[in-house]
């Protein structure tokens, strides 16, 4: 017992040191930063990350350095980490657009439409977990409202709360399947960033393929699937090929 107190204890004392560790650094590189030492301040954030701690203002001040030092694909890369952790901030939003900016490749947007983009939307107000969670809620809500029934004493009762079992049974197959939904959008979402300077998108994953376009550094394409030393991506303009796989990074990494 005497000795899993100690071990208790050496683990706060280190978890407090970590914590002071990570503050400081964060305070340097800021400062750092601030004066302008961009190259010295990109090397600080990124040290804490090195050491396994993540956040949405991390790679926001990592993105930041690294446009401030105009390199394209670093900054576009950690601006779209950090909207990954915090999608709705605004700042993250209006610096990714400053950086898609300074990219070459202009490809055109085309938008989802219809009954799939009616779902996505409906399934993205929530986290998976959260509709699962609320799923749980409704099953107690109608448990509950069973139990109202089974005991009712009038006519009145039971009907109240068997039509509050029929409305809570219809929410629980609402939830769980927007939580299905939404996790299985989530894990088909595979973002990735065009590293190279510039790369040749192919009809057939090899080199002896026909030519499908050409990107540049910086550029956003979705990875579909895997083969070999390449990947089959889509752009946003819906446009499918197959890129070496050096040639990108993904950003859920």
């Amino acid at each position: 017992m005497k000795n899993k107190f100690i071990l208790f204890l050496l683990f706060l004392i280190s978890f407090a040191n970590a914590s002071e560790y990570i503050d400081a650094t964060f305070k340097k590189a800021n400062d750092l930063y601030n004066k302008g030492d961009y190259e010295q301040a990109l090397q600080s954030f990124e040290s804490i990350i090195n050491k396994g701690n993540e956040s949405a203002d991390l790679y926001f001040n990592i993105a930041n350095c690294y446009y401030k030092l105009g390199k394209v694909a670093p900054s576009i890369y950690n601006y779209e980490k950090a909207l990954l952790l915090n999608p709705d901030d605004q700042a993250i939003q209006t610096n990714l657009s400053f950086a898609q900016k300074m990219a070459i490749d202009d490809i055109k947007i085309l938008p989802e439409v219809g009954f799939k983009k009616m779902l996505k939307e409906f399934t993205s107000v929530f986290h998976y977990d959260t509709w699962a969670w609320i799923a749980v809620s409704i099953a107690f809500l109608s448990l509950l409202s069973f139990l109202g029934y089974y005991f009712g004493n009038t006519v009145f009762l039971k009907r109240t709360f068997f039509s509050l079992f029929l409305l809570f049974l219809i929410g629980i197959g609402v939830t769980v399947f927007s939580a299905f939904l939404q996790k299985k959008f989530d894990a088909n979402y595979n973002p990735a960033i065009v590293f190279a300077e510039a790369t040749t998108l192919k009809a057939e994953p090899k080199n002896s393929s026909e030519d499908v376009v050409t990107l540049h550094e910086g550029t956003k394409v979705f990875v579909l699937e895997e083969l070999g030393n390449w990947k089959q991506v889509e752009l946003t303009d819906k446009t499918k090929a197959w890129i070496n796989k050096e040639a990108i990074k993904e950003v859920k990494e």
